[in-house]
This record gives C-alpha cells, structure tokens and sequence, in this order.
C-alpha cells in the first residue's frame, strides 16, 4: 500500500510531536545532502527482564535510488547500537510478508521468532 503524500502543514505538526517524543529517535541516512533512508525507534520501558526495555524499530525505508548501497544495514546497525547504549534487551521489529525483506533483516542478524498479529483501524 502506497501512502499519499500529506499536507506540508499536517506533516510539520506530526514531525513537531514525534521528535519531541521521549525515548523516540529518528535514525536518518544522509548521502550529500540528502535524505537516502530512515528508521523510526522508539524505547518502551518494561517491567520485565529485570527491567531492561525494549527498542521497536518502524518505517525502515530506503529512497529506490539508494537502494542495494548499504543504506539500510548502516541504519540497522545504528538501530542495533542505539538499543544496545540504551539497556535493551532486545531489537523489535514487523516485517512485510516479503522474501526479500525478510532476507534483508536475516542479513542484519534478526531471527523471524514470533508470529505478528495485526489490527488495522479505519
């Protein structure tokens, strides 16, 4: 499912709460200049694990004309780094139903271990 590109407006405001989110951080792979790729991360404390928490990566999303660079396991490693200097005990993430995405997170050291359950909202 393709997004539709929302107004300058609506998406300042949503950037303007997510960088202000505490425990998020937005990893951004800059390639001169330009943005070539991100990865959302967001830190959610846990009771469990003697306290330890949990790094959610969402939104890995390379630009195509960067693609096959290195781009995206530069911001997998960074990701894997942030939740290690942050205490986690584990890196999360979904994954489409995509071969090919699901050698990538191989590549970059993610085991396929749990089933994903999804309910989306209209």
């Amino acid at each position: 499912m393709d997004d539709v590109p929302m107004p300058r407006a609506s998406a300042e405001s949503i950037w303007s709460a997510m960088s202000g989110q505490q425990g998020r951080t937005i990893l951004v792979a800059d390639t001169d200049g330009i943005v070539a790729g991100t990865a959302d991360c967001l830190l959610m404390p846990n009771l469990t694990r003697n306290g330890r928490a949990i790094l959610f990566v969402e939104n890995v999303v390379v630009a195509n004309s960067f693609q096959r660079r290195g781009i995206g396991r530069q911001l997998m490693t960074a990701a894997v780094e942030l939740g290690e200097s942050a205490g986690c005990y584990k890196v999360q993430l979904l994954a489409a139903d995509d071969a090919y995405v699901h050698t990538f997170y191989e590549a970059c050291g993610f085991k396929a271990q749990a089933q994903g359950f999804r309910r989306y909202l209209s």
